[in-house]
C-alpha cells in the first residue's frame, strides 16, 4: 500500500524538527517531507492533501495551503503577527499556533495535547510549580501557550504536583539510580522496536552475557561508592526469560557487590505470562525485590495471537495469581490501547477483567508506531484505519485506575502514537513507582547496564549527559571493556 505524502517548505531552516512532528500529528496516514527552500523543488503532495508553504521572517509568519495540483486552497492564506522581539522559543510557539490553528479548522480534528511534541509535557507544570506558579497561572499557560485541551492541563498539572512530593526523598546530588536491562523475550511482538532478542536463539550465550553484566555491576559499585543506591529497576527484554538459577545469579551478584540498604524501590519486569514460574518468583521474592509486572497489554485473546504473544489470557490470570501467592503485593500490569482491530468494547473487557485481579498499578500505554516494528509493516498491508485510540478508550481506562483506587503519577509520549495521546502509570498511593518518575523527569543520574541500555548522568546545573551500550548482544559480549571505559569518562568525580 502506497503510502500518502505531504510536503512542507520554508523559506529558512531552523524549525524543521517541530513542523514535522505536528504535521505528522494530525496526518499519521502521510509520510511528511519538510524541505527548506533552495534544497530542490519537492514533489507534489498526494492527491487529497494539502502541501504547506511557510514564510517566516522577524515580524510575521505567513502559512499557505497548497493542494496537489498547485491551487491554492480555497482555505487561503494564514498568517501571525509575531514582533521583532521574540527569541527562537517564542517564534517557534507562534509557529506551531499558527500551524496547529490552520490545520485543526482545515481537517476539523482537535489534538489533546495542542502543540506540544515533546515527550515530557508535564515538566512544563513542573518548572512552574517551582517557580511559586498557582493552578489558575499553569492551566492558562499551557492552555494560551500550547492550546492544550483543559482535561490534558489538568492531568499534567495532577501529576506534576504529585511528582514533586514524591520526588522530595530523592537524593538528587548524591544518589543514584540504576537499571539493568535483559535484552531477551519469548518471542517479539509486533509493535515492539526495543532491545530484544528471541531466548531460544540466545540460551547457549546467556552466562557469557551475566558475565558482561557482572563486570559492569563492579564498576558501577566502584564509580558510586559514595553515592546512594536509591531505585533499582530490571527490564528488557523480559528479564524472566532467564532461569530461576540464571536470575539467581544476577541478584545474588547484585546483592553482595552494591550496597541496597537505602534503595526504595526494587523493579523486576516478569512482563509476558509465559516467562512466569513459581520458582522464578520464590527467587524474585528471596532478593527483595518490591515490585513486579506482569503485562497482558490485553485481555482479548485474537488480539494476543495478532501481536505475537504466545501465552492466553488465562495464563496471564494464573501467573498473577501465582505472584500474590508468593507474597508480591506491589504488582503492576501494561496495557496497549489502539491495537490492531481492538475497539471500545474490547478495551472495556480487558479493563473488566484486570479490575478482577485487582493489580496494585496500572501502566495505560498509546500504541507507538516505531520505525523498526514490524508493525509498519502490518499498517502497510492493512491500513492505519486498523489502529483505534479515542478519548473515550482513554476515559474507560482511567475510570477503571480510579475505581480501583489508582491516581495518575506519571506520564509520557512517543512519536506517532495513536490518536495523539500518551501513556499514563496509575497506582494507588503507596504503590507509585518511584523509578518510573525519575526517568522521565530526568533529574538523577541513572547509571544503566547491559545491551542496548543508555546511562544518564544529571549534572548539578540541570544538564544531561549520555552514553549508550551497543544493542547487539554479541558485540556488547565482546566489547565490554569499552562500554565501560565509555561510562567511566562519563561518570568520573565529580558527580555534581
Amino acid at each position: 500500500m502506497e503510502q500518502n505524502v505531504i510536503e512542507v517548505v520554508l523559506n529558512k531552516p531552523g524549525f524543521e524538527y517541530d513542523i514535522h512532528s505536528l504535521v505528522k500529528a494530525f496526518y499519521p496516514e502521510c509520510e511528511v517531507r519538510v524541505h527548506t527552500e533552495g534544497e530542490g523543488m519537492p514533489d507534489s503532495s498526494s492527491e487529497g492533501y494539502p502541501d504547506l508553504s511557510l514564510n517566516i521572517t522577524e515580524e510575521e509568519i505567513v502559512l499557505t495551503l497548497i493542494h496537489a495540483r498547485g491551487a491554492s486552497s480555497s482555505f487561503g492564506a494564514k498568517k501571525i503577527v509575531t514582533g521583532s522581539g521574540l527569541d527562537r522559543s517564542g517564534v517557534k510557539n507562534r509557529l506551531k499556533q499558527l500551524i496547529y490553528v490552520t490545520l485543526s479548522e482545515y481537517t476539523g480534528k482537535q489534538l489533546p495535547w495542542g502543540t506540544l511534541t515533546g515527550i515530557r509535557p508535564t515538566k512544563i507544570p513542573m518548572m512552574m510549580l517551582e517557580d511559586g506558579k498557582n493552578r489558575d497561572e499553569i492551566l492558562s499557560y499551557m492552555e494560551d501557550t500550547y492550546l492544550v485541551s483543559r482535561e490534558k492541563s489538568e492531568l499534567a498539572l495532577e501529576i506534576a504536583q504529585r511528582e514533586k512530593e514524591l520526588l522530595s526523598t530523592i537524593h538528587y546530588q548524591d544518589g543514584y539510580s540504576l537499571y539493568i536491562g535483559i535484552p531477551f523475550c519469548p518471542t517479539t511482538c509486533l509493535y515492539c522496536s526495543f532491545t530484544s532478542f528471541p531466548i531460544v536463539s540466545w540460551k547457549k550465550r546467556v552466562n557469557e552475557y551475566l558475565e558482561a553484566l557482572e563486570k559492569e555491576i563492579i564498576f558501577t559499585a566502584q564509580i558510586c561508592k559514595d553515592k546512594v543506591l536509591d531505585t533499582v529497576y530490571i527490564g528488557g527484554g523480559t528479564p524472566t526469560t532467564l532461569s530461576a538459577e540464571e536470575l539467581e545469579r544476577l541478584l545474588s551478584f547484585l546483592k553482595k557487590t552494591l550496597d541496597f540498604s537505602q534503595v526504595k524501590e526494587f523493579t523486576v519486569e516478569a512482563g509476558r505470562a509465559d516467562s512466569i514460574t513459581a520458582d522464578k518468583l520464590e527467587v524474585l521474592m528471596k532478593y527483595g525485590v518490591t515490585r513486579i509486572s506482569v503485562n497482558p497489554q490485553t485481555m482479548k485473546e485474537e488480539t494476543l495471537r495478532l501481536i505475537g504473544r504466545q501465552h492466553t489470557v488465562e495464563q496471564v490470570k494464573e501467573a498473577f495469581h501465582l505472584a500474590r501467592e508468593k507474597g508480591f503485593t506491589n504488582i503492576n500490569m501494561d496495557l496497549i490501547l489502539g491495537l490492531p482491530g481492538e475497539n471500545e468494547e474490547d478495551v472495556r473487557n480487558t479493563i473488566e477483567e484486570v479490575k478482577k485481579l485487582d493489580p496494585d498499578s496500572m501502566t495505560v500505554h498509546s500504541l507507538a508506531i516505531k520505525r523498526a516494528s514490524r508493525l509498519n509493516q502490518w499498517i502497510g498491508e492493512n491500513g492505519i484505519d486498523a489502529l483505534k485510540n479515542t478519548d473515550e478508550t482513554m476515559k474507560i481506562a482511567e475510570n477503571g485506575a480510579r475505581e480501583m483506587g489508582m491516581v495518575p503519577y506519571y506520564l509520557y509520549r512517543q512519536k506517532n502514537m495513536s490518536g495523539n495521546f500518551e501513556n499514563v502509570g496509575y497506582a494507588r498511593e503507596g504503590k507509585l513507582g518511584i523509578y518510573n518518575i525519575l526517568i522521565n523527569e530526568e533529574v538523577q543520574t541513572i547509571v544503566a547496564l547491559g545491551a542496548g541500555t543508555v546511562t544518564k548522568r544529571v549534572f548539578g546545573d540541570g544538564r544531561i549527559e549520555r552514553c549508550d551500550n551497543v544493542k547487539d548482544v554479541a558485540l556488547y559480549i565482546e566489547k565490554i571493556d569499552e562500554m565501560i571505559e565509555r561510562k567511566r569518562k562519563l561518570l568520573s568525580d565529580p558527580l555534581e
